[in-house]
């Protein structure tokens, strides 16, 4: 079965669009998608296509003071959100590459029973980024303050996907864990790019932890000009490194609760990205002068075997997927 098999001819060439999104600006994240049963590709790639729109509208650049970029953002958020409700209800029908992603977005919402309102929270958590919305911030000094915009930046991501992944358990058993991998992805993804975001003003990890290693905002910034990991700081990043990996392991208990034939991928996925862990690790904690990264001879080597595993899932007799409930 193809990627694009029974979906209406008149919008393949959104989803088309989509993909090629996604194999552009997410290289680890569409390696996993390639695991994927072709079936489900074309949705998980909605998903991406939408997000990475998103993501574009709200990249303003350093600072918090409110520039003409931020409130033109902010505006480009209300639009998009107006955008969206007209998709979601079935009024949107333009062929501009927005108009696509988001068509392939509403198609995949409606085809998967996905809730619409994990797609608002999504928006809401994006207008945290932008500077002269009602909802900006630019620091967060607890863990449960940053949970806010996690929800809808990362955990309603794993929640979107889940419907299109398939669970061989009551799909409510397995939500839980399908937000915990959407924040473990964050977290990780918060510390691998810690020195790009103290560049642009931006302090995602809880300031009132990392203060209790001696790390001020001040010593952030000494170390991102002069290219140093102090011992402070390198144990902060350790308490931080072993707080997300106890997220990973609330969420590696959700695995075998997919579908078989997607577990592959999602293992892909939550390999490689644990992994980022470990290289900001084996590099000395040194995330403000430098980007960690997963060599692609260990994608490689993770991926193959779960390709192989993969081809074996699907040759089996398929297990009956329990449908979602209505309560979720």
């Amino acid at each position: 079965m193809g990627e694009l098999e029974g979906i209406d001819p008149s919008l393949q060439a959104a989803y088309r669009l989509c993909r090629n999104l996604n194999a552009q600006h997410g290289k680890t994240y569409f390696l996993a998608t390639r695991l994927l049963p072709a079936s489900k590709r074309a949705g998980v790639h909605a998903l991406y296509g939408f997000a990475r729109m998103v993501d574009d509208v709200v990249d303003v650049g350093a600072g918090t003071h409110v520039t003409p970029t931020d409130r033109a953002a902010a505006d480009a958020l209300d639009d998009l959100e107006t955008r969206v409700r007209s998709a979601l209800d079935g009024r949107l029908s333009g062929q501009t590459e927005s108009d696509l992603v988001l068509r392939a977005l509403a198609d995949t919402t409606a085809r998967y029973d996905i809730p619409h309102d994990h797609h608002f929270a999504f928006l809401h958590s994006m207008r945290m980024d932008v500077p002269g919305t009602p909802m900006f911030r630019s620091r967060y000094r607890t863990m449960s303050e940053l949970s806010e915009y996690m929800y809808g930046s990362a955990s309603v991501i794993g929640l979107q996907m889940l419907p299109i992944l398939g669970t061989s358990v009551p799909f409510d058993d397995a939500v839980a864990p399908a937000r915990a991998l959407g924040e473990a992805f964050q977290l990780t993804n918060f510390i691998r790019d810690m020195g790009e975001d103290l560049d642009r003003d931006r302090i995602y990890l809880p300031t009132r932890e990392l203060e209790a290693f001696g790390v001020d905002e001040d010593r952030l910034r000494h170390c991102r000009a002069t290219g140093r990991t102090d011992t402070r700081l390198g144990r902060a990043l350790a308490h931080l490194v072993a707080h997300t990996r106890s997220v990973y392991r609330t969420a590696e208990p959700g695995i075998p609760m997919l579908d078989p034939a997607v577990r592959p991928a999602i293992r892909t996925a939550f390999v490689l990205y644990a992994d980022i862990l470990r290289a900001v690790e084996e590099g000395g904690y040194r995330v403000l002068d430098e980007r960690a990264v997963v060599s692609r001879r260990r994608r490689l080597a993770v991926a193959v075997p779960q390709l192989l595993m993969s081809g074996l899932t699907s040759a089996r007799p398929r297990r009956a997927v329990l449908p979602k409930s209505r309560t979720a």
